[in-house]
Protein backbone atom coordinates (compact mmCIF):
# COMPACT_ATOMS: atom_id res chain seq x y z
CA UNK A 1 0.00 0.00 0.00
CA UNK A 2 2.89 2.79 0.55
CA UNK A 3 4.46 1.88 -2.49
CA UNK A 4 1.32 3.54 -4.78
CA UNK A 5 -0.88 6.53 -4.76
CA UNK A 6 -4.54 5.91 -3.53
CA UNK A 7 -7.32 6.36 -5.92
CA UNK A 8 -9.85 9.11 -4.19
CA UNK A 9 -13.53 8.96 -5.67
CA UNK A 10 -15.49 12.10 -4.67
CA UNK A 11 -18.90 11.70 -4.86
CA UNK A 12 -21.21 14.90 -4.26
CA UNK A 13 -20.28 17.45 -5.93
CA UNK A 14 -22.08 20.12 -2.60
CA UNK A 15 -19.92 23.52 -1.95
CA UNK A 16 -17.79 21.50 0.50
CA UNK A 17 -16.67 18.84 -1.97
CA UNK A 18 -14.64 21.98 -3.48
CA UNK A 19 -12.66 21.90 -0.28
CA UNK A 20 -12.45 18.30 0.40
CA UNK A 21 -11.23 17.96 -3.67
CA UNK A 22 -8.40 20.50 -2.50
CA UNK A 23 -7.23 18.71 0.49
CA UNK A 24 -6.94 15.25 -1.26
CA UNK A 25 -5.02 17.16 -3.87
CA UNK A 26 -2.07 18.70 -1.39
CA UNK A 27 -1.28 14.70 0.14
CA UNK A 28 1.34 12.96 -2.47
CA UNK A 29 0.50 9.52 -1.22
CA UNK A 30 -3.34 10.20 -3.48
CA UNK A 31 -4.60 10.99 -6.87
CA UNK A 32 -7.99 12.05 -7.42
CA UNK A 33 -9.36 9.34 -10.07
CA UNK A 34 -13.05 9.78 -10.11
CA UNK A 35 -15.35 12.87 -9.37
CA UNK A 36 -19.48 11.86 -9.18
CA UNK A 37 -22.78 13.55 -8.46
CA UNK A 38 -26.45 12.70 -9.13
CA UNK A 39 -25.74 15.98 -11.93
CA UNK A 40 -23.25 14.62 -14.49
CA UNK A 41 -22.79 18.53 -15.01
CA UNK A 42 -21.96 19.36 -11.54
CA UNK A 43 -19.48 17.18 -11.24
CA UNK A 44 -18.03 18.21 -14.36
CA UNK A 45 -18.07 21.90 -13.24
CA UNK A 46 -15.76 20.60 -10.06
CA UNK A 47 -13.34 18.72 -12.45
CA UNK A 48 -12.91 21.63 -14.71
CA UNK A 49 -12.56 24.18 -11.86
CA UNK A 50 -10.03 22.38 -10.37
CA UNK A 51 -8.27 20.96 -13.91
CA UNK A 52 -8.73 17.44 -12.51
CA UNK A 53 -7.89 14.68 -14.71
CA UNK A 54 -10.51 11.91 -13.77
CA UNK A 55 -12.80 10.03 -14.62
CA UNK A 56 -16.23 11.95 -14.55
CA UNK A 57 -19.28 10.06 -13.44
CA UNK A 58 -23.37 10.21 -12.65
CA UNK A 59 -23.74 6.53 -11.23
CA UNK A 60 -22.32 5.59 -8.19
CA UNK A 61 -22.37 1.85 -8.84
CA UNK A 62 -19.98 2.62 -11.56
CA UNK A 63 -17.69 4.76 -8.64
CA UNK A 64 -17.27 1.46 -6.41
CA UNK A 65 -16.94 -1.41 -10.02
CA UNK A 66 -13.11 1.32 -10.17
CA UNK A 67 -10.41 -0.56 -9.12
CA UNK A 68 -8.67 2.56 -9.35
CA UNK A 69 -10.37 3.57 -6.16
CA UNK A 70 -9.51 2.96 -2.80
CA UNK A 71 -10.87 5.76 -1.50
CA UNK A 72 -14.79 7.13 -1.46
CA UNK A 73 -15.37 10.77 -0.23
CA UNK A 74 -18.90 10.84 0.07
CA UNK A 75 -20.39 14.38 0.71
CA UNK A 76 -23.98 14.17 -0.82
CA UNK A 77 -26.84 15.33 0.76
CA UNK A 78 -27.47 14.16 4.67
CA UNK A 79 -29.92 11.48 3.42
CA UNK A 80 -27.99 9.81 1.34
CA UNK A 81 -24.94 9.17 3.36
CA UNK A 82 -25.55 6.03 4.84
CA UNK A 83 -26.58 4.06 1.86
CA UNK A 84 -24.06 5.00 0.18
CA UNK A 85 -21.17 4.57 3.26
CA UNK A 86 -22.72 0.96 3.56
CA UNK A 87 -22.25 0.39 -0.37
CA UNK A 88 -18.92 1.89 -0.03
CA UNK A 89 -17.53 -0.92 2.62
CA UNK A 90 -19.18 -3.31 0.87
CA UNK A 91 -17.26 -2.84 -2.03
CA UNK A 92 -14.33 -2.74 0.24
CA UNK A 93 -13.60 0.49 -0.13
CA UNK A 94 -12.56 3.24 2.33
CA UNK A 95 -14.46 6.41 2.82
CA UNK A 96 -14.36 9.61 4.10
CA UNK A 97 -17.86 10.19 5.17
CA UNK A 98 -19.68 14.12 5.39
CA UNK A 99 -21.58 14.81 8.40
CA UNK A 100 -24.04 13.56 9.57
CA UNK A 101 -23.59 9.92 8.74
CA UNK A 102 -26.93 9.08 9.51
CA UNK A 103 -30.44 10.61 9.92
CA UNK A 104 -31.83 7.45 12.01
CA UNK A 105 -30.57 4.96 14.46
CA UNK A 106 -31.90 1.61 11.97
CA UNK A 107 -29.15 3.87 9.71
CA UNK A 108 -27.12 4.27 12.29
CA UNK A 109 -26.90 0.36 13.36
CA UNK A 110 -27.06 -0.50 9.55
CA UNK A 111 -23.75 1.46 8.45
CA UNK A 112 -21.44 0.55 11.81
CA UNK A 113 -22.06 -2.50 11.17
CA UNK A 114 -21.46 -2.68 7.54
CA UNK A 115 -17.76 -1.28 8.38
CA UNK A 116 -17.03 -3.65 11.05
CA UNK A 117 -18.13 -6.54 8.58
CA UNK A 118 -15.30 -4.81 5.73
CA UNK A 119 -12.71 -3.81 8.22
CA UNK A 120 -12.27 -0.58 6.08
CA UNK A 121 -10.67 2.26 7.66
CA UNK A 122 -13.19 5.27 7.91
CA UNK A 123 -13.17 9.00 9.04
CA UNK A 124 -16.71 11.40 9.80
CA UNK A 125 -15.87 15.05 9.17
CA UNK A 126 -16.07 16.10 12.15
CA UNK A 127 -13.72 18.11 11.23
CA UNK A 128 -12.95 20.46 13.95
CA UNK A 129 -11.52 17.36 16.01
CA UNK A 130 -8.25 18.84 13.73
CA UNK A 131 -8.75 22.54 14.40
CA UNK A 132 -5.65 24.47 16.20
CA UNK A 133 -7.94 25.44 19.32
CA UNK A 134 -8.81 22.17 19.53
CA UNK A 135 -5.08 20.48 19.55
CA UNK A 136 -4.79 23.39 22.63
CA UNK A 137 -7.60 22.71 24.81
CA UNK A 138 -7.08 18.77 24.47
CA UNK A 139 -3.19 19.16 25.66
CA UNK A 140 -4.19 21.56 28.20
CA UNK A 141 -6.65 18.41 29.45
CA UNK A 142 -4.04 15.98 29.18
CA UNK A 143 -1.92 18.12 31.10
CA UNK A 144 -4.31 18.77 33.92
CA UNK A 145 -3.44 22.24 34.19
CA UNK A 146 -7.72 22.89 34.84
CA UNK A 147 -7.43 19.85 37.47
CA UNK A 148 -10.40 17.35 37.06
CA UNK A 149 -13.61 17.99 34.51
CA UNK A 150 -16.49 18.21 35.80
CA UNK A 151 -18.69 20.43 33.57
CA UNK A 152 -18.68 21.13 29.82
CA UNK A 153 -20.52 23.55 27.50
CA UNK A 154 -20.49 23.85 23.60
CA UNK A 155 -23.04 25.54 21.33
CA UNK A 156 -23.47 25.99 17.48
CA UNK A 157 -24.98 29.23 16.81
CA UNK A 158 -25.52 29.67 12.74
CA UNK A 159 -28.55 31.54 11.14
CA UNK A 160 -28.92 28.63 8.37
CA UNK A 161 -31.65 29.91 6.08
CA UNK A 162 -32.44 29.83 2.42
CA UNK A 163 -29.45 31.44 0.73
CA UNK A 164 -27.63 28.18 1.85
CA UNK A 165 -26.91 25.92 -1.18
CA UNK A 166 -28.32 22.80 0.10
CA UNK A 167 -31.22 24.66 1.53
CA UNK A 168 -33.94 22.19 -0.78
CA UNK A 169 -32.80 19.21 1.65
CA UNK A 170 -31.44 20.52 4.41
CA UNK A 171 -34.90 21.99 5.71
CA UNK A 172 -36.75 18.85 5.92
CA UNK A 173 -37.38 15.80 8.24
CA UNK A 174 -36.80 13.29 5.62
CA UNK A 175 -33.78 14.59 4.03
CA UNK A 176 -32.32 16.85 6.50
CA UNK A 177 -32.77 15.29 9.65
CA UNK A 178 -32.74 17.78 12.49
CA UNK A 179 -31.36 20.76 13.78
CA UNK A 180 -28.74 18.66 15.57
CA UNK A 181 -28.23 16.43 13.27
CA UNK A 182 -27.65 18.88 10.67
CA UNK A 183 -25.04 21.25 12.59
CA UNK A 184 -25.46 20.93 16.25
CA UNK A 185 -23.56 17.19 15.76
CA UNK A 186 -20.36 19.47 15.31
CA UNK A 187 -20.56 20.85 18.95
CA UNK A 188 -22.01 17.18 20.66
CA UNK A 189 -18.95 15.55 18.61
CA UNK A 190 -16.73 18.05 20.29
CA UNK A 191 -17.92 17.12 23.88
CA UNK A 192 -17.36 14.16 23.22
CA UNK A 193 -13.88 14.45 22.19
CA UNK A 194 -13.10 17.16 25.34
CA UNK A 195 -14.55 14.90 28.22
CA UNK A 196 -13.47 11.08 26.44
CA UNK A 197 -16.65 9.42 28.48
CA UNK A 198 -20.25 7.99 26.93
CA UNK A 199 -23.45 10.60 27.75
CA UNK A 200 -26.01 8.68 29.98
CA UNK A 201 -28.81 10.50 29.50
CA UNK A 202 -30.30 13.55 28.04
CA UNK A 203 -33.30 16.82 28.34
CA UNK A 204 -33.91 18.81 26.17
CA UNK A 205 -36.33 21.45 24.76
CA UNK A 206 -36.66 23.48 21.33
CA UNK A 207 -38.92 26.00 19.66
CA UNK A 208 -38.57 27.51 16.21
CA UNK A 209 -38.89 31.12 15.87
CA UNK A 210 -38.59 31.48 11.63
CA UNK A 211 -40.59 28.54 10.51
CA UNK A 212 -38.34 28.09 8.27
CA UNK A 213 -37.62 24.28 9.23
CA UNK A 214 -40.15 21.50 9.23
CA UNK A 215 -37.73 20.41 12.36
CA UNK A 216 -37.31 22.56 15.72
CA UNK A 217 -34.52 24.81 14.74
CA UNK A 218 -33.12 25.72 18.19
CA UNK A 219 -32.54 23.32 20.60
CA UNK A 220 -30.86 23.12 23.85
CA UNK A 221 -29.75 19.55 25.85
CA UNK A 222 -28.71 19.01 29.54
CA UNK A 223 -26.05 16.31 29.47
CA UNK A 224 -25.16 13.67 32.36
CA UNK A 225 -21.93 11.30 31.32
CA UNK A 226 -21.56 8.37 32.85
CA UNK A 227 -18.44 9.22 34.64
CA UNK A 228 -20.22 12.29 36.12
CA UNK A 229 -19.55 15.08 34.13
CA UNK A 230 -22.37 17.17 33.28
CA UNK A 231 -22.81 19.75 30.42
CA UNK A 232 -24.99 21.61 27.99
CA UNK A 233 -25.34 22.24 24.11
CA UNK A 234 -27.61 24.54 22.13
CA UNK A 235 -28.01 24.79 18.71
CA UNK A 236 -29.28 28.20 16.74
CA UNK A 237 -30.43 28.06 13.59
CA UNK A 238 -32.80 30.55 13.45
CA UNK A 239 -29.80 33.56 15.16
CA UNK A 240 -28.98 36.64 13.94
CA UNK A 241 -25.82 36.89 14.45
CA UNK A 242 -22.55 35.98 13.03
CA UNK A 243 -21.15 32.50 13.13
CA UNK A 244 -20.35 31.25 17.24
CA UNK A 245 -19.10 28.10 18.32
CA UNK A 246 -18.81 28.83 21.87
CA UNK A 247 -16.45 26.61 23.98
CA UNK A 248 -16.83 26.49 28.24
CA UNK A 249 -14.70 23.98 29.74
CA UNK A 250 -14.48 23.73 34.07
CA UNK A 251 -12.22 21.79 36.20
CA UNK A 252 -11.59 21.55 39.76
CA UNK A 253 -8.60 23.56 39.59
CA UNK A 254 -8.93 26.18 36.25
CA UNK A 255 -11.51 27.20 33.21
CA UNK A 256 -11.11 27.40 30.09
CA UNK A 257 -13.36 29.72 27.46
CA UNK A 258 -12.69 29.78 24.06
CA UNK A 259 -9.14 30.35 23.66
CA UNK A 260 -8.94 32.18 27.43
CA UNK A 261 -7.67 30.17 30.03
CA UNK A 262 -8.04 31.01 33.98
CA UNK A 263 -5.19 28.47 35.92
CA UNK A 264 -3.49 29.38 38.89
CA UNK A 265 -2.02 25.63 39.37
CA UNK A 266 -0.36 26.84 36.23
CA UNK A 267 -0.04 30.66 36.69
CA UNK A 268 -0.11 31.28 40.17
CA UNK A 269 -0.05 35.11 39.96
CA UNK A 270 -2.66 35.06 37.66
CA UNK A 271 -5.14 37.92 37.62
CA UNK A 272 -6.96 37.80 34.39
CA UNK A 273 -7.70 35.05 31.55
CA UNK A 274 -4.54 34.29 30.12
CA UNK A 275 -5.32 34.18 26.00
CA UNK A 276 -3.80 31.64 23.70
CA UNK A 277 -2.91 32.51 20.37
CA UNK A 278 -4.36 30.32 17.80
CA UNK A 279 -6.61 29.58 15.06
CA UNK A 280 -10.16 29.82 16.18
CA UNK A 281 -13.48 27.45 14.97
CA UNK A 282 -14.98 31.07 14.31
CA UNK A 283 -15.99 30.39 10.73
CA UNK A 284 -18.91 28.38 9.20
CA UNK A 285 -17.24 28.55 6.05
CA UNK A 286 -15.87 25.27 4.54
CA UNK A 287 -12.49 26.49 3.47
CA UNK A 288 -11.81 27.58 7.31
CA UNK A 289 -12.00 24.11 8.19
CA UNK A 290 -9.24 21.83 8.70
CA UNK A 291 -9.60 19.69 5.72
CA UNK A 292 -6.12 19.29 4.71
CA UNK A 293 -5.61 17.35 8.14
CA UNK A 294 -8.58 15.43 8.15
CA UNK A 295 -7.36 13.78 5.00
CA UNK A 296 -4.05 13.24 5.39
CA UNK A 297 -5.00 11.37 9.00
CA UNK A 298 -7.62 8.97 6.49
CA UNK A 299 -4.72 8.30 4.40
CA UNK A 300 -2.46 7.86 7.17
CA UNK A 301 -4.59 5.26 8.95
CA UNK A 302 -4.99 3.35 5.39
CA UNK A 303 -1.24 3.29 4.93
CA UNK A 304 -0.30 2.24 8.51
CA UNK A 305 -3.23 0.05 9.00
CA UNK A 306 -4.79 1.45 12.28
CA UNK A 307 -8.43 3.04 13.38
CA UNK A 308 -9.19 6.49 13.60
CA UNK A 309 -9.94 7.96 16.79
CA UNK A 310 -13.10 9.88 14.36
CA UNK A 311 -14.43 6.44 12.47
CA UNK A 312 -17.56 5.53 12.15
CA UNK A 313 -17.74 3.36 15.08
CA UNK A 314 -16.96 5.93 16.70
CA UNK A 315 -19.17 8.54 15.65
CA UNK A 316 -21.71 6.10 16.03
CA UNK A 317 -21.89 7.59 19.70
CA UNK A 318 -22.19 11.27 18.62
CA UNK A 319 -25.38 10.40 16.33
CA UNK A 320 -27.07 8.51 19.29
CA UNK A 321 -26.24 11.47 21.22
CA UNK A 322 -28.04 13.57 18.81
CA UNK A 323 -30.94 11.14 18.26
CA UNK A 324 -31.68 10.93 21.71
CA UNK A 325 -31.75 14.53 22.20
CA UNK A 326 -34.76 14.74 19.45
CA UNK A 327 -36.55 11.95 20.57
CA UNK A 328 -36.32 14.02 24.13
CA UNK A 329 -37.36 16.96 22.65
CA UNK A 330 -40.36 14.69 21.14
CA UNK A 331 -41.33 13.88 24.66
CA UNK A 332 -41.76 17.22 25.33
CA UNK A 333 -38.22 16.97 27.72
CA UNK A 334 -38.54 13.67 29.32
CA UNK A 335 -34.82 11.88 29.82
CA UNK A 336 -33.54 9.67 27.33
CA UNK A 337 -31.33 7.19 28.74
CA UNK A 338 -28.29 5.73 26.58
CA UNK A 339 -27.77 4.06 24.76
CA UNK A 340 -30.85 3.69 22.65
CA UNK A 341 -33.20 0.78 22.36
Amino acid sequence: MADRRLGVAIHGVGSVAYAHAASWRKNPHVEIVSVSSRSRASAQRLADKLELNCTVRDRFEDVLKDDRVDIVNISGPNHVHAEHGIASAEAGKHFMIEKPMVISMAENRALKDAVERAKVKTVVSFVLRWNPLFDNLKSLLASRVIGDLFYVEVDYWHGIGPWYTGWEWAHTYKTGGSAMLLAGCHAMDAIRWFVRDEVAEVSAFSNNIKGLYEYPANVVAILKFKNGVIGKTSTLLDSDMPYAFNIDLAGTEGTMRDNRLWSKKLFPGQTGWAAIPTIMPDSGAVEHHPFDAQMNHLVDCIRNNVESHCNVADAYHTHEVCMAIDQSIAAGGQTVRLPLA
